[in-house]
């Protein structure tokens, strides 16, 4: 962990540390990684008793619910934590895995291998499971990491890097590839976002506020999504039970996370069915609709309120929803196209070949065909745990794992060939 200091020094020691990293064992990274989970679980109460300290703080300053929940850790999601980092220390090491090879007609033996991106920053707001996740990510890639969490999580981030720091000594790793930088001068993420001759790529995780200003502000490419506006269809084919479940999941299971719903699309043919059943489950739980005319009208009831453009682009992150009635297929692939974000978009059908459609049509992220949205997220992926969701398609697209923090490099092999 780090105190005060000149950001370039930081930096200057992480990629040192990075490249030290990188010539180690892929056993001697497991062993940092388990060292890790049994860190996380035997350090348990300290991080609760940290943790409490930031929500204390949190509640006196009137911070919104959906942040608090996203900055709360329980017992339950510290051993989610633990088994993040379990997860992804079983995962096959990437450095030095080849892709692919082929052979020349000269001889030539050409090989695609998997090496670190390098230096890893990552910005990050009320969010202390992102310290653990990020660290462990980085080390199965080895690459080296600056973790700069929001002054709202301090403690919390604190708590979580003497685990961080108190393994690498264990297990005799670099100690300044994994760093949690708690200085909370606001010019040191200004003049982190500059070093792009230290830092290889910036991952901002956030609000939308945090994400513009890193990527308005930095010379390291950055790896962002800026919002999650995620749709459900239910279409005309839809099992109106397990669209009703859907529904719920996607908004009410946890709204203050990127990739719970914000717009549900009905087709006509089903609204008179599935609407009022909607209203009934939606409302049961607090959530307020935000509606279309057309759903306004099936409805006819006070407590749904008219929906105006805002909505549609809105990423609520609360226990708010927009509805909206839609004649066919196009119309809600027009919809989403007009407002969403690229996250995560899902279609509930029974109809094979309107799910395949809605899968060719759609350009998100991530598709789900009869699931919840709250699925696109590392972790429930395979992954582990995820660095980040990448919107920007660029090297990669969706929730960011260990490979995501890998590139590829040529490896030429010959035996005396020059060319002519």
């Amino acid at each position: 962990m780090t105190q005060q200091a000149d950001i370039r020094t930081l930096a200057s020691a992480a990629r040192k540390a990075g490249r030290d990293l990188a010539a180690l064992s892929g056993a001697q990274r497991t062993a940092a990684l388990k060292a890790i989970a049994t860190g996380l679980r035997n350090q348990q109460d300290r991080i609760l008793a940290a943790n409490e300290l930031d929500l204390q703080r949190g509640r006196e300053r009137d911070l919104a619910p959906a942040f608090l929940d996203r900055l709360t850790l329980t017992p339950a999601r510290i051993e989610a934590m633990a088994r993040a980092v379990d997860e992804i220390a079983a995962q096959n090491d990437p450095i030095g895995a080849v892709d692919s090879e082929i052979v020349r007609p000269n001889g030539l033996r050409v090989a695609r291998e998997r090496i670190p991106l390098g230096v890893v920053a990552v910005i990050y707001e009320a969010r202390p499971n992102v310290t653990s996740d990020a660290a462990a990510i980085a080390l199965r890639s080895g690459n080296a990491i600056l973790l700069k969490g929001g002054s709202d999580a301090q403690r919390s981030n604190e708590a979580v890097g003497l685990v961080l720091q108190d393994a690498l000594r264990e297990t005799g790793l670099p100690p300044a590839c994994v760093q949690v930088v708690t200085a909370t001068d606001r010019q040191q993420i200004a003049d982190m976002l500059q070093l792009d001759d230290l830092i290889d790529v910036v991952i901002p995780r956030g609000g939308e506020g945090l994400i513009r200003f890193v990527a308005d502000n930095s010379r390291i490419p950055v790896i962002k999504h800026y919002k999650g506006v995620c749709h459900v269809y239910v279409d005309r084919h839809a099992d109106l039970t397990m669209a009703l479940d859907i529904a719920l999941n996607a908004k009410v299971q946890r709204p203050g996370v990127c990739n719970a719903m914000e717009t549900l699309l009905v087709h006509r043919d089903a609204a008179a069915d599935f609407l009022p059943a909607l209203r009934d489950a939606m409302t049961s739980r607090h959530v307020t609709l935000h509606a279309c005319d057309r759903t306004r009208q099936l409805l006819d009831d006070p407590r749904v309120v008219p929906a105006t453009d805002d909505d549609w682009h809105a990423e609520y992150l609360s226990l708010d929803l927009a509805v909206r009635v839609v004649d066919d297929l196009d119309q809600a692939v027009a919809h989403i196209e007009a407002y969403g974000s690229d996250h995560t978009e899902a279609i509930v059908t029974r109809d094979i070949g309107t799910a395949q459609e809605f899968r060719r049509r759609i350009q998100s992220s991530c598709v789900m065909i009869n699931a919840s949205t709250r699925f696109a997220d590392g972790g429930e992926l395979g992954l582990g745990a995820e660095i980040g969701i990448s919107t920007s398609r660029l090297h990669a697209y969706g929730p960011m794992g260990v490979e995501g923090l890998t590139t590829t490099r040529f490896v030429v092999t010959g035996s005396g060939q020059v060319r002519s």
